[in-house]
């Protein structure tokens, strides 16, 4: 437990870096990791792959890439063992019992005619994900089709789908049919929420989104029918945030409110006939804005 919760911390601290684009020092924490023995369930719980491949992803320093390669390879192994294993005992669990010693013992006639009848159809093994999602159901319509395969390409746009271990194409199937199901056919509307789901999916500035659609954080149905402001990226939701507080701030201000003077010069019209505010939009030690209307035209301007 004590080493799960070291490699837990590692992983915050990697998301950190790539978070502030600064991996420095990210060198020292991918050789504690080299130096840790990491278990099959220690991968899957903490998700250490996804921060190590982010800061491989981040790092331009060669040794920075080349160590976090080598985690990443051995983590793989580990994973493809493990799978081997389980497909193994799956298939032992699927074949007939047979016993070879059986013919020469006493009573062996007797004890064949108890064995359990060979099934008809044998036994297929299916590899273990780390992600798993319910079967989507199979469509015909090209249309459909091709919208799955788009989507299927905007999951794939990095290498978190390999580390995490998802099904892309059957998870793709699931986003396509949870917004088939709400219009219940293949019009505009269709294909105008498929695009924006594709777009933001495939958007480098804004992995999170993706990763936690392929780690089943946000479900199919979830990210069919989440609004543009959900899935954006956190700079760019800032970004509106600050947008939509200097446009309200400026709305407020009256248009018949203010001082009435003759200082200014109205850049459109030539007029002189202006009002004035000030308003403290920066720190208490920072000059006033001035925000001028001019009340022959309706141009607005400000100046600090």
């Amino acid at each position: 437990m004590a080493k799960e919760q070291e490699v837990e911390r590692i992983a915050k601290t990697l998301d950190k870096m790539v978070h502030k684009k600064n991996t420095d020092g990210a060198i020292y924490l991918l050789r504690e990791l080299k130096s840790m023995k990491m278990s099959l369930e220690t991968l899957q719980s903490t998700r250490i792959g996804m921060s190590v491949n982010a800061v491989r992803k981040q790092s331009s320093e060669e040794e920075v890439q080349t160590l976090a390669k080598s985690l990443i390879k051995s983590w793989k192994k580990l994973l493809d063992g493990a799978e081997g294993k389980a497909a193994e005992e799956k298939r032992r669990e699927g074949s007939p019992l047979r016993s070879s010693t059986s013919k020469d013992s006493p009573g062996s006639s007797d004890q064949s005619r108890k064995l359990p009848e060979p099934p008809t159809t044998p036994t297929t093994p299916t590899t273990p994900k780390f992600t798993s999602f319910p079967p989507a159901p199979v469509t015909t319509d090209s249309v459909r089709t091709k919208c799955r395969e788009l989507l299927v390409a905007a999951l794939q746009t990095d290498d978190d789908h390999k580390t995490i271990g998802t099904d892309t194409e059957n998870l793709a199937a699931q986003i396509e049919d949870c917004i088939y199901q709400e219009f219940k056919s293949t019009d505009q509307k269709y294909k105008s929420r498929l695009r924006s789901r594709i777009s933001n999916l495939k958007d480098q500035k804004n992995p999170d989104l993706r990763r936690n659609v392929l780690a089943g954080n946000i479900s199919a149905d979830r990210i069919a029918n989440m609004a543009a402001e959900e899935m954006a990226s956190a700079e760019l939701k800032e970004m509106r945030k600050a947008l939509t507080k200097d446009a309200i701030r400026e709305h407020q201000l009256s248009k018949v409110g203010g001082t009435e003077t003759d200082m200014f010069q109205c850049g459109k019209c030539r007029g002189k006939n202006c009002t004035y505010t000030q308003v403290q939009t920066r720190s208490a030690d920072e000059p006033m804005t001035t925000f001028v209307l001019c009340n022959g035209c309706g141009n607005r301007w400000k100046f600090c």
